[in-house]
């Protein structure tokens, strides 16, 4: 086959990753772009040299040429734009979150299901060099039987505010911001076990803190004074097979250290995942921590995304199968509206399923 032919709908920071990853293929091709802003949008096209911009993305979809779309935009539109695209015969990838709950979750799978089209969500972290290590350690036996996992996201003065902090337009905070993340690397290198559980606690005491000094943080390109959304939550999550994640995030946090980590741990070694990776287990009798050597990316955000529309180009032309499916951003939903609704009863909640 030719050329696939790509439209990608929106153009928020996010996007120019997408353009970049998509600029390496040899065998993808951008056809045209959407953007609720017309002028960000032309401006974007302008850069990137695109033929053909839109405002209205069924218009995009109408273009039969187009292959396949990646979704972009803020959480609110993922599920109602993915529907239109798979209904008018695209296949999606959609960025994580993929929806604002279950609810829509489940309707872009029927819908990705009645098309016969491939809907893929960005969960990027799946495509990182240490995650298909730890992942293959795993597989082979090297772990034992993982029955604990620990993973957060810390931030101390970092809300990006703008839609991120709107929950009219993101559907909560940290969680489904930066918790999706790490819930979904440890399902992952554990197997995708399903959650049966969640016990959740999630506060909102410190707000955005725009009033703090000298410090930089991301921002998207859209301002806001609205904030209403988790600046802290975190979770203990039972799954199917008996083990359980622990998983923390903040937006804001009076900490003097900020983090980012993930752990596993099994019957025969453990290992820490981010921020450096390194496994501890025994030999002949001694505790030994075993470092696996291997080359970095040079840029580690971009690569992973390179290596995500790789796969999502491959899924499409050749049929491989695809590593991030629907099926498990559906999945990803049902945890986190379980731990919103854990936090605002105060109660462990069970994951029902039909």
């Amino acid at each position: 086959m030719g050329k696939l032919r790509i439209g990608i709908i929106g153009t928020g920071n996010i996007s120019n990753t997408h353009m970049a990853s998509y600029k390496k293929l040899g065998n993808a091709e951008i056809a045209a772009v959407c953007d609720l802003n017309g002028e960000r949008v032309a401006a974007y096209c302008e850069k990137y040299g695109v033929p053909v911009h839109y405002t209205d993305h069924r218009k995009l979809l109408a273009d039969k040429s187009i292959d396949a779309v990646s979704i972009c935009t803020w959480n609110n539109s993922h599920s109602m734009i993915a529907v239109d695209a798979l209904e008018s015969g695209k296949h999606v990838l959609c960025e994580k979150p993929l929806a604002m709950n279950t609810s829509e979750a489940m309707a872009m799978q029927r819908a990705a299901e009645r098309s016969g089209r491939l809907l893929m969500v960005g969960f990027v972290r799946r495509f990182g060099k240490n995650t298909k290590i730890v992942k293959d350690l795993i597989e082979n036996g090297r772990f034992g039987d993982i029955y604990y996992a620990r993973a957060g996201v810390i931030r101390r003065c970092g809300n990006p505010t703008g839609w991120f902090a709107d929950k009219s337009l993101s559907g909560g905070g940290p969680l489904i911001d930066l918790g999706v993340h790490m819930i979904d690397l440890c399902r992952f290198v554990m197997g995708n076990p399903r959650a049966v559980s969640v016990y959740g606690a999630a506060f909102d005491r410190l707000g955005a803190r725009n009033d703090v000094k000298m410090v930089e943080r991301y921002r998207p390109m859209d301002s806001s004074d609205t904030c209403n959304v988790e600046d802290f939550a975190s979770a203990m999550i039972r799954f199917d097979n008996g083990s359980v994640l622990a998983v923390e995030v903040s937006f804001t946090l009076h900490t003097a250290n900020e983090r980012l980590y993930c752990e596993v741990f099994g019957t025969e070694a453990g290992a820490e995942i981010e921020p450096g990776f390194k496994m501890a287990g025994v030999m002949d009798g001694y505790n030994v921590d075993i470092t696996p050597v291997y080359s970095e990316d040079h840029n580690r955000f971009q690569a992973m995304f390179d290596r995500e529309i790789a796969h999502f180009a491959d899924c499409i032309a050749y049929g491989t199968k695809c590593i991030s499916p629907v099926e498990d951003g559906v999945e990803m939903m049902r945890i986190l509206d379980a731990i919103y609704k854990s936090a605002e009863s105060g109660v462990e909640v069970r994951i029902d399923r039909p």
